[in-house]
């Protein structure tokens, strides 16, 4: 079992106090314990290595930091523009998108989106999305984790597009299947997934005027919550992030 990985603010060598919700979780939860190992990160790509040295109450201990590794910049970054989901379902697929290897997730409300991000409930929404992806992060022990951008509209959706080294939307009668897609070894792969009413034919012009490709997973239709995990998990296999 890889040692548990933890947030913290910086990540550096020698004695390190954890408190907070983070020495909590660490203690009251994972009921760490004196001579255990563990994993400081600062989610920047920074990991702190080393052993638990003593723990206080229910909700601080001091780690002894020994070794410092750094997470490369990933190539090509893979992000994907995940239109709102339904109910919980967009914590899911941030929860998967994460553990999977997404490297940038942008919320999108697309025309057919039933599920709409307005004041107060946007702002909300958007701090469970980046919550998620935080928790996430750890328990798939990552110490580089997924920007969570604010919501974008199909405006910026295109000019994230525009500006990409591979741009494909998701789409169930795309002529080019992803898994044989040319792929760039290098720079930003961004990926569109639509919601479960698909994307309507005026958002599919103004992605393709940006350069977009519609392209298909396989034979079977997948949920908006899903289809972005199981495009990622093809991309980062052909790619060699996964080797």
């Amino acid at each position: 079992m890889t040692a548990p990985v933890f947030l913290v603010g910086e990540v550096r060598t020698g004695t390190v106090t954890l408190d907070g919700p983070e020495g909590r979780h660490a203690v009251s939860v994972r009921r760490l314990r004196v001579g255990e190992q563990i994993v400081l990160t600062d989610g920047r790509g920074t990991g702190g290595y080393g052993t638990v040295a003593a723990v206080e109450g229910r909700d601080r201990l001091d780690v002894t930091v020994t070794e410092l590794r750094e997470e490369p910049e990933p190539a090509p970054r893979i992000t994907v523009v995940q239109a709102l989901p339904k109910g919980d379902r967009g914590e899911l697929a941030v929860e998967t998108m994460t553990e999977t290897g997404v490297d940038v997730i942008v919320p999108w409300a697309a025309a057919r989106c039933i599920t709409q991000w307005k004041g107060d409930r946007g702002a909300k929404s958007l701090a469970r999305w980046r919550s998620t992806a935080r928790e996430a992060g750890k328990q798939s022990r990552r110490l580089r984790f997924p920007d969570v951008a604010e919501a974008a509209t199909t405006g910026q959706v295109a000019r994230l597009l525009a500006g990409a080294d591979l741009a494909v939307v998701l789409h169930e009668e795309g002529a080019e299947p992803l898994a044989t897609a040319q792929l760039p070894s290098s720079g930003d792969i961004v990926l569109v997934v639509g919601p479960e009413g698909g994307v309507s034919p005026e958002e599919s012009a103004v992605f393709a005027e940006a350069g977009a490709r519609p392209c298909r997973l396989g034979r079977s239709v997948l949920r908006t919550s899903t289809a972005g995990t199981a495009a990622s998990a093809l991309l980062l296999g052909r790619t060699g992030r996964w080797s």
